[in-house]
């Protein structure tokens, strides 16, 4: 377990002045005694996203009883946060620390007031178990990286509360110390850019030239005859230098009942003699998706940083980005700019981490830049990006199921991406982890569709979208015509 850093300090951001607030009934009540807010620092509203960033501060002076809260007794294992407040408008959250290394052992829970109603929100957890780029791979140079809970999409708000309830020791009593620097950031995702294809906008589409027009708003679906042609798209165009130093390519064993992720010996070959590889690669294909491009929903190319690829593409993990299922379809653009520009400014990230993006109506979106045929290097599951790709599903399954629609665009989205390169979706294949769940260098048989939950201590993608998993892979088996 990862010693942790006591205390929380400012974050210094441009200064905007703090709106003042007059709290509904109850709130008031449950905001604790605190030393006043640091004003509220914000971008310019002419990018195309902005990000507010807060830092939390402790919710009782030294000695002082804890406030009651809205519904009951005082919130007696509160120790940082925010009272409630007015900011700028924002539409998705999440609370950063400095050290990426560390993590935070305690709930983080929110509540938001509504932009167009002024109500407010219940008590809202954040997921703390967020990923992180490997340990040894290009995006963790620079030392730009943070750690941070999951961002969470609450929709278009202009008030927030937050709360960190610090985890307690069963045998000594004592509250577990919470990362240094922790802030909040408030993110306004904004507007479709100007339509413009900028320099960064043209290599991001020109990584899917092969598929569609430079500029395309959207990559269109072909039958699987025509996609067999997309098999000459999985190139990176790295030297041969570079694919050394990537991990080796392998493929999957034969197809296989579900399997728990187990470890295997050191000497297990986890790739094919050259000439079943090139047999491999012959292997069906699912009929290509139609899939939305990062030009398409409206990518802010200018933050993020180079492409980055892995050698192949053995396994897809199913995520679920823990935010709301309440949202239309019409904002799942804008979604995907909230994470995009958190990923990127909040988390210290080159790119958003998902590969894909699926939404409830069945829309599959392109997520990190380099070529959606291409085997680009998210950061998704940490210890197993090499050789991944990483598929997320807007909203919450712990409780809910997902629709029909996003099971069967991830089965259609998974027969495809896999075919590429010759992966059965109901077979198996061993990767090597980086560092996390397993330690470095383990050997980790997994099914070729797995969980996040798989290959790292988290609990996504929810149970409901987890047991769906058996299906999509039935589904993409049989597109590949297998």
């Amino acid at each position: 377990m990862r010693a942790f850093i006591a205390s929380s300090i400012g974050v210094a951001c441009a200064a905007a002045a703090a709106l003042p607030l007059v709290l509904p009934t109850g709130v008031a009540a449950g905001a604790s005694a605190a030393t006043a807010s640091a004003p509220v620092p914000v971008t310019s509203s002419r990018l195309p996203g902005s990000t507010q960033s807060l830092p939390l501060v402790p919710l009782t002076q030294p000695g002082a009883t804890p406030a009651p809260g809205p519904s009951g007794p005082p919130d007696e294992g509160v120790s940082l946060g925010l009272p409630a407040r007015e900011v700028e408008p924002f539409s998705l959250l999440g609370v950063v620390w400095n050290d990426p290394e560390e993590e935070l052992h305690g709930r983080v829970q929110v509540r938001t007031r509504a932009a167009g109603t002024g109500a407010w929100s219940s008590w809202q957890d954040l997921e703390t178990h967020a990923d992180l780029p490997d340990p040894d791979s290009d995006e963790r140079g620079g030392g730009a990286l943070r750690g941070a809970t999951a961002p969470l999409w609450v929709g278009d708000s202009d008030g927030v509360q937050v709360r960190v309830l610090p985890e307690e020791s069963a045998d000594s009593g004592r509250t577990a110390e919470l990362p240094e620097g922790l802030r909040l950031d408030l993110v306004n995702p904004g507007e479709d850019p100007a339509d413009d294809l900028t320099p960064q906008a043209r290599a991001s589409s020109e990584a899917n030239a092969g598929l569609a027009p430079v500029g395309s708003h959207e990559i269109p679906a072909l039958d699987r005859e025509a996609s067999q042609a997309d098999l000459s798209e999985t190139g990176t165009g790295q030297n041969p230098e570079q694919a050394e130093e990537a991990e080796q390519a392998g493929q999957p064993a034969e197809p296989a009942p579900d399997v728990t992720p187990s470890t295997l010996p050191a000497d297990v070959p986890d790739t094919l003699p050259a000439g079943e590889l090139n047999a491999a690669t012959l292997a069906p294909i699912g009929p290509r998706p139609s899939i939305v491009t990062r030009r398409g929903w409206g990518a802010d190319e200018s933050i993020r940083g180079s492409f980055l690829y892995t050698s192949t593409v053995k396994a897809a993990f199913v995520h679920h980005t823990a935010g709301s299922n309440s949202y239309s379809c019409s904002e799942a653009p804008a979604i995907i700019r909230g994470i995009y520009r958190y990923h990127v400014k909040s988390n210290g990230w080159r790119d958003v981490g998902y590969n894909f993006f699926v939404d409830k109506c069945g829309k599959i979106y392109e997520g990190r830049a380099g070529g959606v045929a291409k085997p680009v290097m998210g950061a998704h599951t940490y210890g197993f990006n090499a050789n991944s790709t990483g598929i997320a599903v807007l909203g919450t399954y712990n409780s809910t199921n997902p629709s029909g629609a996003a099971v069967n665009a991830v089965s259609r989205l998974v027969a495809w991406k896999l075919g590429l390169h010759g992966v059965n979706p109901k077979g198996t294949a061993v990767l090597t982890s980086g560092g996390g769940k397993y330690a470095k260098g383990t050997k980790v048989r997994f099914n070729t569709v797995s969980g996040h939950r798989d290959g790292y201590v988290t609990g996504c993608p929810g149970d409901r979208l987890y047991a769906k998993l058996g299906t999509i892979r039935n589904n993409a088996a049989r597109l590949q015509g297998r």
